[in-house]
C-alpha cells in the first residue's frame, strides 16, 4: 500500500501544482461555513433565529456550488471553453440569496460593523474566487467592484453616505484582491503546463534532428552507388536483349558496386552506434539543458587521456545515465564526474531527481552492466539521501 509521500513523490512537477492549486481553491471555497459562523458572531444585536438560520444554509450552500463551479471550471480552462452555465447560475443564485438573507438577518446593526458588510459581501466574493478559474483579470476587476459597489448601497441605507461610499471601495478592492490572487494561481499553473510541453518538444526535437543526420547520412552514402547499380542494371538489361557482349562485366561490377554499398551501409550504422566520451558529454549538456536540468561535466580532462576502448565504454554510460535522468526523474541538476585513479577510469553521474522505487534496474541499466562486465568494468546505482547515484568503473586497459 504506497504513502502519501511516496504517492506525492511519484507525480511530477505539473501534476504537483495542478493538485495544490486545486485543493487551495476548494479548500478556501470550504471554509464559507466558517466564515459564515465568524461573521454570525461578530453581530453586535443576535438577529432573528430563522433569518440566522438561514444565512448559515445560505453559506453551505455557497460553499457547495462554489466547489463545483471550482472544478467545472478547471476542466473548462484547461480545454479553453468558458465558465460553464449551469454551475455559474447556481453559485449565482447561492450567493445572491444568502447576501440578502444577510441584509434581513444584520440590518439592525451599524453599517460599519462587520456583520452587515462581510455578510452580503462574502457570499459573491467566494463565487466570484471560484469564477476566478476562467475568468481573465479585467472581469474579476469589474466584478469586485461590483460586490463592492453593492455593499456600499446596503450600507449607505442604513448609515452615512460617506462612510457607505469608503466601504464600497474597500469591499470592492478586497474582493478583487483575493479574486485576483486565486487567478494568478492558475495562471501560474499555466506556465508550469507550458514548461512541461516545451520540455517535450525540445527532447522530440533532438529525436527527430538525431534521424535527420542518420536518413543524411544513409542518403549521402547510397544514393550515388544505387544510381549506379540502377544504371548498369539497365545496360546489362540492353546488352542482353541485343546479344552483345559485356553484360557479364556489367553484372559483376554490380556485384561489387552492392558489396560496397553494403559495407558502407554497415559502416554508417556502426559510427552511428560507436560512443563517443566527449561527444557524448558535450550532448549530455545539451540535451539536459534543453530539458531545464543543470548540468555540470568535472574531469573532462582526465577522460581525453583515456583509451579508446575505455572511453567507449563510458561513453555508453554517459547515454544511459542521461536517458534515465530524462525519463525516470524530476531532476533538476546533474553532475557527470570523471576521474582515473588507480589504473581505473570510474565514470559516476548523481541527479537530484530521486523519484519512485529504486533497486530495480530496468532493461537499460542490466545491458550496460553486461556491456561493461565484458570490457571488464563494473557498475552501481543506489540512492544516496535524496540523491540517486549511478558509478561506472573501467581498467585503463579495456582487453581487445
Amino acid at each position: 500500500m504506497p504513502t502519501v509521500a511516496r504517492w506525492w513523490e511519484n507525480r511530477s512537477a505539473p501534476q504537483r501544482i495542478e493538485l495544490y492549486t486545486r485543493w487551495s481553491f476548494y479548500g478556501w471555497l470550504a471554509m464559507t461555513p466558517l466564515l459564515g459562523v465568524g461573521v454570525y458572531g461578530s453581530a453586535e444585536r443576535s438577529p432573528a433565529q430563522a433569518a440566522g438560520t438561514l444565512f448559515l444554509a445560505g453559506s453551505v450552500a455557497v460553499a457547495v456550488t462554489a466547489v463545483l463551479l471550482a472544478h467545472a471550471g478547471f476542466a473548462a480552462h484547461r480545454e479553453g471553453r468558458g465558465l460553464p452555465r449551469r454551475p455559474a447560475l447556481a453559485a449565482a443564485v447561492a450567493a445572491v440569496a444568502t447576501a440578502g438573507v444577510a441584509v434581513l438577518a444584520f440590518s439592525a446593526d451599524a453599517p460599519d460593523t462587520p456583520a452587515l458588510v462581510w455578510g452580503v459581501a462574502m457570499p459573491p466574493a467566494m463565487a466570484l474566487t471560484a469564477a476566478s478559474t476562467v475568468w481573465p483579470t479585467a472581469v474579476l476587476t469589474r466584478a469586485g467592484f461590483g460586490i463592492g459597489g453593492a455593499t456600499g448601497i446596503v450600507a449607505a441605507t442604513v448609515g452615512p453616505l460617506a462612510a457607505a461610499a469608503v466601504l464600497a471601495v474597500v469591499i470592492g478592492a478586497t474582493v478583487t484582491f483575493l479574486a485576483a490572487a486565486f487567478r494568478f494561481s492558475v495562471w501560474v499553473l499555466d506556465v508550469v503546463r507550458e514548461m512541461e510541453r516545451s520540455r517535450g518538444v525540445q527532447l522530440q526535437l533532438a529525436v527527430a534532428e538525431e534521424r535527420l543526420r542518420f536518413a543524411r547520412d544513409l542518403h549521402d552514402v547510397m544514393g550515388r552507388n544505387l544510381s549506379a547499380i540502377a544504371l548498369k542494371s539497365q545496360l546489362a538489361a540492353e546488352l542482353v536483349r541485343r546479344g552483345r557482349d559485356g553484360a557479364a562485366e556489367e553484372l559483376a561490377d554490380i556485384s561489387r558496386v552492392a558489396e560496397e554499398s553494403l559495407r558502407e551501409v554497415r559502416d554508417v550504422v556502426r559510427g552511428y552506434r560507436r560512443t563517443d566520451l566527449a561527444g557524448e558529454l558535450a550532448g549530455a549538456r545539451s540535451v539536459l539543458r534543453a530539458a531545464g536540468v543543470t548540468c555540470t561535466v568535472e574531469g573532462e580532462a582526465a577522460g581525453e587521456a583515456l583509451p579508446e576502448p575505455v572511453q567507449e565504454a563510458l561513453g555508453w554510460v554517459v547515454r544511459e545515465a542521461v536517458t534515465n535522468v530524462l525519463r525516470h526523474s524530476r531532476a533538476t541538476s546533474c553532475t557527470v564526474a570523471l576521474a582515473a585513479v588507480g589504473g581505473e577510469a570510474e565514470l559516476r553521474v548523481t541527479n537530484d531527481g530521486l523519484a519512485g522505487t529504486p533497486g530495480r534496474w530496468g532493461s537499460g541499466l542490466t545491458g550496460l552492466a553486461e556491456r561493461l562486465a565484458h570490457a571488464g568494468g563494473r557498475l552501481s546505482a543506489r540512492p544516496e539521501g535524496d540523491r540517486f547515484e549511478l558509478t561506472a568503473t573501467v581498467p585503463a586497459r579495456v582487453p581487445a
